[in-house]
């Protein structure tokens, strides 16, 4: 037999692996932090409920196999999936090329945006909280902008979630004129807020209105503007390993198919109260 012909059966024998391993799945064991409301929490029972899991669920129930979802530490989530602790990652997880190095993802489930928090009792200069910068390609209208609030957050300390983009961001953004002071979860973030021990932080923009209505956040705001691209990428996806190509495109077939129906606007209007569903794929 002639090494093309090899060569063609190893081939033929990969493809049909891969299609064995689609519909093998079972069940799937799929994490997430647990401490970014709406994305993710854990509620007064215990359990793990937010718009990733309602999602999540959803698309498990169209591909046919079983969701277990687990809580795991945001900074150890990525290396947990590349050994094998579990087989996919929905915690708000933005879709970025340095995380592309260690992990596949599929389309965008959602988009969204982040924004600066500070502390009402620091009078800063006012600024537009509706005003949007994509830092993906700024103007000087917005280089501007960003300028004026570099000024302003000089020698403040401003909190973030650890190893997550909005670090880098941040530090990118303010780290030569602010202190950056890095959290293990989100929720800690909040507390030391509360308590007026930073001044402000930079996250997700619905994890911080979540905060903001409670019963902690009435001594602090929005400051500055909406902030999206950049370093956080086209938007949320589900994280993978490299290898499960199957997994991929049968999530990517179920997020269409919940970006079409309309289910994705539905549970992102019960969750944020607004429609941040990405648009169909081309």
């Amino acid at each position: 037999m002639s090494k093309m012909i090899l060569f063609a059966c190893f081939i033929a024998l990969a493809a049909s692996q891969v299609s064995a391993e689609a519909t093998e799945r079972k069940a799937l064991t799929i994490a997430t932090e647990g401490a970014s409301p709406p994305w993710d929490m854990i509620d007064t029972e215990g359990k793990l409920v937010g718009y990733d899991i309602d999602v999540g669920n959803e698309l498990c129930r169209r591909i046919a196999v079983e969701c277990h979802f687990v809580a795991q530490d945001w900074d150890g989530m990525i290396p947990a999936l590349t050994v094998g602790k579990f087989d996919a990652i929905m915690s708000g997880m933005a879709i970025t090329e340095k995380r592309k190095k260690s992990i596949a993802f599929s389309r965008p489930y959602a988009g969204g945006f982040n924004q600066l928090v500070m502390r009402k009792d620091l009078q800063l200069p006012a600024t537009d909280t509706k005003a949007k910068i994509n830092l993906t390609s700024i103007d000087a209208p917005q280089q501007a902008i960003l300028e004026q609030l570099q000024s302003a957050l000089s020698g403040k300390t401003l909190g973030v979630l650890r190893s997550s983009n909005s670090e880098a961001v941040l530090n990118e953004l303010f780290g030569q004129v602010a202190t950056i002071r890095s959290y293990d979860t989100q929720d800690n973030l909040h507390l030391d807020l509360a308590a007026g021990r930073i001044d402000g932080g930079l996250a997700d923009y619905f994890t911080w209105k979540t905060f903001l209505d409670g019963k902690d956040g009435g001594t602090a705001a929005f400051y500055g503007p909406e902030l999206s691209g950049g370093l956080w990428g086209p938007g949320v996806g589900i994280g993978v390993r490299k290898q499960d190509t199957d997994l991929v495109a049968a999530f990517d077939k179920a997020i269409d198919d919940c970006i079409r129906d309309g289910t994705l606007k539905t549970l992102s209007l019960k969750w944020f109260g607004i429609d941040i569903s990405p648009p169909v794929a081309p």
